[in-house]
């Protein structure tokens, strides 16, 4: 376990807080569907002197002298993310992955176009077009939905529909909170019919497509994917943006920098090319797999004690739960309540919502941080056990005391890379 005495002799208060959230991670069980651990190799190199060195420009073309490591490194990445998914081009610079996203947007469309994107309240993200983001003001967003809530399909037919009105330039795929995998042949084909460029936000589902889980948006002929380097993909917290050819590659380039950020974050960089090397090896596809089986046991556990999960199941590592249909009681109590005994979710809206966003009907839960642990299809089981227990006994504050020992015993089996030694 690292020691941090360093930190500890200059600044005792925030080495506190790094011990509670180590001890938090240890003891606890995450099922957010958007975190993850990552390994001691990654977690070494974003601590690394590159953190020291500013390297605005590319590898070759740097505005700064003493690149020459800073070179090999953006390069190794940028190679190995071609690798991973048979990109023609990467850009591995944007700081995170709503950036990513607003590069992207700049470098493809003019003020005022349209952008085709998932509705927030069916799945879809923020910078996919939600009126309280800043992007709403420069562009214009229209949006699909799911035509059947009950198994997650698409209305295709009506996404074509509104393309063929609306004559977006982009049309999006992607989510944050949507079980189940979409049809990118059927996008494609709505695109080409309109003449707009596809774009797939993989950002949760980055490493189960690279781990060859999920179908890659760029076999079925997508023109560009953007992510998050963490998540699934389980890199330093980060951005990238891949493009199927080294023409459309070159437009980002000049759209991530010097177009919207300055200078990248090298010690970063570094580390995506580590979590990357990482997501080639064979152990990794192991892994992606063992993320969707999970997520699929879990689900269907739940589904069998009763629970109303949207689109009733899951293909991915996430899934939805209608805590009002399943429990009457909101997501944010269901939140609350398993806090409290050591399991970490988020409330979430579901589709068609009659409940406000931050008192939503549901929850998201999804299991790469658990997989990641080690656990397998058995300890699904367990962990869906201490939930419906805990919810079953909630007004019970010496029970759900109890509970939570029983999940902290549960945990310490389990390791987590990084944090509690071998």
């Amino acid at each position: 376990m690292p020691t941090y005495t360093a930190l500890q002799a200059a600044d005792p208060d925030v080495y506190r807080a790094v011990i509670g959230e180590m001890d938090r991670q240890r003891e606890g069980v995450e099922l957010i569907a958007s975190e993850n651990y990552i390994s001691p190799a990654v977690l070494e190199t974003m601590a690394t002197v590159f953190n020291n060195k500013y390297s605005e420009g590319y590898p070759g073309r740097r505005y700064y002298g003493g690149q020459e490591f800073t070179d090999n490194v953006e390069r190794l990445a940028i190679d190995r993310a071609k690798q991973l998914f048979d990109a023609g081009h990467a850009n591995v610079q944007p700081h995170a992955g709503a950036p990513a996203n607003v590069a992207m947007y700049f470098a493809l469309l003019e003020p005022g176009d349209t952008v085709m994107g998932m509705d927030l309240s069916h799945g879809g993200h923020l910078t996919h077009g939600h009126p309280v983001t800043y992007l709403t003001k420069i562009f214009k967003f229209v949006r699909y939905k799911m035509k059947d809530v009950e198994t997650g399909e698409i209305d295709y037919d009506d996404m074509r529909k509104v393309a063929l009105a609306e004559k977006p330039k982009i049309i999006l795929a992607g989510f944050s909170a949507y079980p189940r995998e979409l049809n990118y042949a059927k996008m494609k084909a709505i695109a080409d019919e309109v003449g707009a460029v596809t774009v797939a936000d993989m950002a949760h589902i980055a490493g189960l497509i690279a781990g060859k889980a999920l179908r890659n948006p760029f076999h079925d002929g997508f023109d560009v994917i953007t992510t998050t380097t963490h998540k699934t993909l389980r890199g330093p917290r980060g951005g990238m943006i891949l493009s199927r050819t080294e023409e459309m590659g070159k437009k980002i380039d000049k759209s991530v920098f010097p177009g919207f950020q300055g200078g990248p974050i090298m010690q970063m960089v570094a580390a995506k090319a580590v979590a990357f090397g990482e997501a080639l090896k064979p152990e990794f596809r192991e892994y992606a797999k063992q993320v969707v089986a999970n997520s699929k046991h879990l689900a269907k556990f739940f589904m069998d004690h009763g629970v109303k999960l949207v689109t009733n199941g899951t293909d991915n590592h996430l899934m939805l739960i209608d805590c009002v249909a399943s429990w009457g009681i909101g997501g944010g109590e269901v939140e609350t309540l398993l806090d409290s005994i050591g399991i970490t979710l988020n409330k979430n809206m579901i589709a068609n919502d009659t409940r406000k966003p931050m008192d939503p009907s549901g929850v998201r839960l999804g299991t790469p941080a658990i997989t990641t642990r080690g656990m397998k299809e058995k300890d699904m089981e367990t962990l869906g056990n201490f939930m419906l227990t805990a919810i079953q006994n909630r007004s019970d504050a010496a029970a759900v005391k109890k509970l939570h020992e029983e999940v902290k015993t549960f945990c310490l089996r389990f390791p987590v890379p990084g944090i509690t030694a071998a």
